[in-house]
């Protein structure tokens, strides 16, 4: 069962909420968490081109969520499990990322998996899912734990059933995926792991093919993706990194076609691509950096010679024109959308992992007083 990997990385991203505005998160905020348990041991090449190409698509579909007109924080984990690759002792388990609200890292480890046959354990990846992460203990937030795979899920030395009793008793709701027959999921138990933490169910056709659809406003959108990369300011080793993953990121994203590069320049148009970390204007906005106590040495070259009115006078013309950019992105989009609904009654995917996770996510979100609005 080969790197069903990327199958959530649709929903990785999932909500990235409204364009032009930071969030400022609170105690209050509500959360999104969200766990990707993805089978890495062989086949599935049809499931890994369906959740790639439709990555980006699926964090804009989902970028209108929200609770009591608040916008929740998304955070997102990724586990691969069935991969030789990985040690006996763990049950062939790995952690590959916490939970985190940086897309691009999650997007960049997703991209990075590789398969290997293997031994699938479902019930020692919900397991080590449950116990290994920073779940909240917030009663309106939403957590969810999706796992895809099409092997028995009754496989290996823990009891599936143990693993999704433990995690509805924490509020946690199991999904799964299977990729095949309805019925076969059925019989090798994949929708009794779903019954049992309060989740849903559903099979996808794997192998189908996808319908990429180009709108007139994608050359311009494309253009200005490429302009807003510009209002970045990298600081410190970290930043260098980042920026180049950055990039790196939006290649992936053309590499498999124009539309998906496209909706990675909506989704960074959004207020949930922030890169507190190592970009200077999203530090600086939300607080976690200031001018006058950053070295001159881990700035980029054409600001280490400015005193600090400079550098903030430089930030504040790069964080307006990003605003600016993302505007026009965003306006654009809204043209598309309207473009593409008419294109999509004429075609659509139909028994897709995006169509699946999308119908899923929505339904539960709701269950939790999620709202979603254009």
């Amino acid at each position: 069962m080969k790197k069903i990997l990327v199958l959530c990385i649709a929903l990785l991203c999932m909500l990235i909420s409204s364009p032009n505005h930071h969030m400022v998160m609170g105690a209050d905020t509500p959360r999104i968490q969200i766990a990707i348990l993805l089978d890495t041991s062989n086949s599935m090449d049809g499931l890994i081109n369906q959740a790639k190409s439709r990555l980006w698509s699926i964090v804009n579909e989902m970028a209108m969520a929200r609770k009591q007109n608040t916008v929740p924080r998304l955070e997102v984990a990724l586990f691969e499990y069935g991969n030789d690759s990985l040690s006996a002792e763990s049950n062939y388990v790995r952690r590959v990322t916490p939970l985190t609200s940086d897309l691009d890292a999650i997007s960049q480890a997703l991209f990075g998996l590789t398969t290997n046959g293997g031994s699938e354990y479902c019930g020692a990846v919900i397991q080590e899912a449950v116990n290994r992460l920073e779940w909240t203990n917030g009663k309106n937030d939403l957590q969810l734990i999706f796992i895809a795979g099409n092997e028995p899920f009754s496989q290996g030395p823990i009891d599936y059933r143990q693993s999704c009793k433990s995690a509805i008793s924490r509020g946690i709701t199991v999904n799964t995926i299977f990729c095949g027959d309805l019925q076969n999921g059925i019989n090798t138990m994949w929708n009794d792991g779903a019954l049992l933490a309060d989740g849903s169910y559903s099979n996808i056709d794997q192998n189908r093919q996808l319908v990429h659809i180009s709108a007139p406003q994608d050359k311009k959108i494309l253009a200005l993706g490429k302009e807003l990369n510009d209002t970045y300011i990298p600081f410190g080793t970290e930043g260098i990194k980042r920026k180049a993953m950055q990039k790196k990121q939006d290649e992936e994203a053309g590499d498999i076609h124009e539309e998906v590069a496209v909706q990675r320049s909506v989704a960074k148009s959004s207020s949930y691509y922030t890169n507190t970390g190592w970009d200077l204007v999203d530090a600086v906005d939300n607080g976690n950096a200031k001018l006058s106590e950053i070295p001159g040495e881990k700035l980029p070259a054409n600001m280490r010679k400015m005193n600090v009115k400079g550098r903030e006078l430089y930030v504040q013309k790069m964080k307006k024109k990003r605003s600016v950019l993302q505007e026009k992105i965003n306006s654009l989009n809204r043209e598309r959308s309207e473009y593409i609904t008419a294109k999509n009654s004429e075609q659509s995917d139909g028994n897709t992992l995006n169509n699946a996770l999308l119908k899923v996510l929505r339904e539960q979100a709701r269950k939790k007083h999620f709202t979603f609005t254009k």
